[in-house]
């Protein structure tokens, strides 16, 4: 993803035309700029073309390009500086997102693992030659363990998914909003117009909107220029969010311990401990009374 776009950049700074530049990557086997390249020849436009690509399974970040190539096309930015500055924006996202995934791997497998804990009461019992079946399908007390065991064991992984779930990194690129506002003002367009063509850049409005225009507003009164504001807000964005997953992941690990000790043990006792137990009970020969 980031490596076409870089590619692109260096095309088009090449002197390259957008559409010989998706031509030429097409021609090198790229498969995105092979799609790229027969929308546009369908009778799309670039910025189109490649918003289509974005609706594909896993394309979201096609849909940042092509809001950046929207919005620079607008106002006559660059094309190669701007590629240049999404495709670091997007390496920066898809490392972060990795780090996070990287972080949740091992929770998450753990998690995963525990929760056949109870299945495998189940097969020790088989093993060690109890009717563990028997016990769970007949007896009165075998039955209630059977079900409780099931509903806490459907509970236990249905709680767990939820919490890894919630632990992942959101959707989307961090810093966004500010690098498409950026990209617009470096190509001359005013404030006003900037926000207006990054509120209606493919992809629909983009979280940050608040904090850009703090960024803005810190500008006019410093008397800086706004661009390199709004690409080190991004950049800081982007940390902070990397930062934040690595938290979320670090606070799985000890939320897991939960259903872990409220589901995923007591179904182990429901469905592995207790139908050995009975059926060690219900083996043993009550002792006969005197007389």
């Amino acid at each position: 993803m980031a490596g076409t776009t870089l590619r692109l950049a260096v095309l088009l700074q090449a002197g390259a035309t957008p559409e010989a530049a998706w031509r030429h990557l097409a021609a090198a086997g790229d498969p995105t700029a092979g799609h790229v390249a027969r929308r546009a020849a369908s009778g799309l436009s670039l910025a189109e073309a490649i918003e289509a690509e974005g609706a594909e399974p896993g394309g979201s970040a096609w849909r940042e390009v092509a809001a950046a190539w929207d919005v620079a096309s607008a106002v006559g930015a660059p094309l190669a500086d701007c590629l240049r500055s999404i495709a670091a924006a997007l390496r920066d996202a898809c490392e972060a997102q990795d780090d996070v995934r990287i972080a949740l791997a091992e929770p998450a497998g753990t998690a995963k693992l525990m929760t056949w804990l109870p299945l495998a009461g189940l097969l020790l019992g088989f093993a060690l030659g109890f009717d563990v079946l028997g016990v769970l399908f007949t007896n009165p007390l075998g039955i209630a363990c059977l079900i409780a065991g099931i509903v806490l064991l459907v509970l236990a992984r249905t709680w767990t998914r939820r919490l890894v779930r919630a632990a992942q990194p959101p959707p989307g690129t961090p810093g966004m909003h500010a690098e498409l506002t950026a990209i617009a003002l470096s190509g001359g367009a005013s404030i006003d117009r900037a926000e207006r063509l990054v509120a209606e850049a493919p992809g629909g409005p983009r979280p940050g909107a608040e904090e850009t225009s703090a960024v803005l507003a810190l500008s006019r009164d410093a008397g800086v220029p706004g661009v390199e504001l709004l690409r080190a807000t991004a950049a800081q964005e982007r940390q902070s969010a990397r930062t934040e997953g690595r938290l979320r992941a670090a606070r799985l690990g000890s939320r897991l311990l939960i259903p872990l000790g409220v589901c995923t043990l007591p179904a182990f006792l429901c469905l592995g401990v207790a139908p050995m137990l009975l059926g060690v009970l219900g083996a043993t020969p009550l002792p006969e009374l005197p007389g």
